[in-house]
């Protein structure tokens, strides 16, 4: 189905949410015909953040919002969804949009199958009406069911179109770019090349793949790094919980912006803690570029000031590789909580690849080499 009669059929002028590529026509749809315009659509830090923020839309306007994300953000919209917008408390209506990974009997990767099984059954148990999407609905299929939406939206309930993978056609490109030269995988081997045998945390996404790419192109073991394939916006976390139990090792975690800022308290649990042996890498393209390459909202945030604001003892932001070395061996060294933003280029190889281990294949070589 052509994206733009979808969006006819919807009849919304207001989108907030987290990019998915299963959603790439809409995302790119979206860019193409508001940008970021605040009053028509909202990039948010993660899908509970886009709940708040559609209901907000909804409170000052009356009008109904549009709420889009991956399956994996059913997770970040549980809490608003039945606490907020529910019928039983606010009865503030949405339109869900959902792009449905891992769908059972289609191959994904291992973080997305169990997502992609317990999708619908979500939505289910939290009482929203839902519609799939598929390469066959007709424009009369879906004039239809949106009928049926707005008579349970003006009840003050939600419903949902869960999307399968190819549903949604649009032609035209849009070019995401910043000025930052820096390429994110020679970043990563950068990091690599001084953390030596230090166990490192990756965020999901293609960093996490690059590390693995690195490793083998270099003939070195897996078992220094845990590969966050999944979970979003954790990977600090995880590091963290590792660095206060191991504070005899240096611990890297190489984060990106939008998994920063999906949940950025962390940030600030980290900063309590202080653990002197955690070097938080921030690999910042201002872009989801994993997913699409949509900009993200740290392109005006001044990460160094936010890291000291929040305790870590130590932050600096670099654009080019001979500052990134720099820093990268001052921080090996130092035994403060560090924070390196390192501005980097959207973009990646054509033909990387993804590991070729399994999760806990991952997380059992990576336990043994630490404990």
């Amino acid at each position: 189905m052509q994206i733009d009669n979808f969006i006819k059929i919807l009849n919304k002028d207001f989108f907030s949410g987290v990019p998915d590529s299963q959603l790439k026509q809409l995302c790119n749809y979206l860019i193409n015909k508001y940008g970021t315009d605040e009053h028509h659509h909202v990039i948010s830090a993660n899908e509970g953040n886009a709940c708040a923020i559609g209901a907000g839309y909804y409170l000052a306007t009356g009008k109904i919002p549009v709420i889009y994300m991956q399956n994996s953000g059913e997770g970040n919209i549980i809490n608003p969804l039945v606490s907020l917008l529910n019928d039983k408390v606010y009865a503030i209506p949405s339109v869900f949009i959902i792009g449905w990974r891992g769908e059972p009997n289609v191959k994904d990767e291992p973080q997305h199958i169990f997502q992609g099984e317990i999708t619908l059954k979500l939505l289910e148990v939290m009482q929203v009406e839902y519609f799939v999407i598929s390469k066959e609905t007709t424009v009369n299929e879906l004039k239809s069911v949106m009928d049926k939406f707005e008579k349970i939206l003006q009840t003050g309930k939600c419903c949902a179109f869960v999307v399968k993978k190819g549903a949604f056609e649009y032609e035209e490109k849009v070019v995401y770019e910043n000025k930052y030269t820096m390429q994110r995988e020679e970043i990563i081997r950068h990091i690599v090349n001084v953390s030596q045998e230090d166990p490192i945390v990756s965020t999901t996404g293609k960093a996490s793949r690059e590390l693995y790419e690195i490793r083998e192109a270099n003939n070195q073991s897996h078992k220094y790094d845990f590969l966050t394939v999944g979970s979003m916006g954790h990977s600090s976390s995880i590091a963290l919980g590792i660095a206060i139990n191991k504070p005899e090792k240096n611990i890297w975690c190489i984060d990106g912006d939008g998994a920063v800022l999906m949940h950025m308290g962390a940030m600030a649990v980290i900063g309590k803690i202080q653990p002197k042996n955690l070097k938080h890498i921030i690999i910042n393209n201002n872009a989801h570029e994993t997913v699409g390459g949509m900009p993200s909202a740290l392109d005006k945030t001044d990460m160094v000031s936010l890291a000291y604001s929040l305790g870590y003892k130590y932050a600096v932001s670099v654009d080019n590789f001979i500052d990134l070395d720099k820093e990268l061996t001052i921080v090996k060294n130092k035994k403060e909580l560090s924070l390196i933003e390192v501005k980097c280029s959207i973009g990646a190889r054509n033909n990387l690849g993804r590991p070729k281990t399994s999760p806990v294949e991952n997380k059992n070589n990576f336990i043994e080499y630490i404990r």
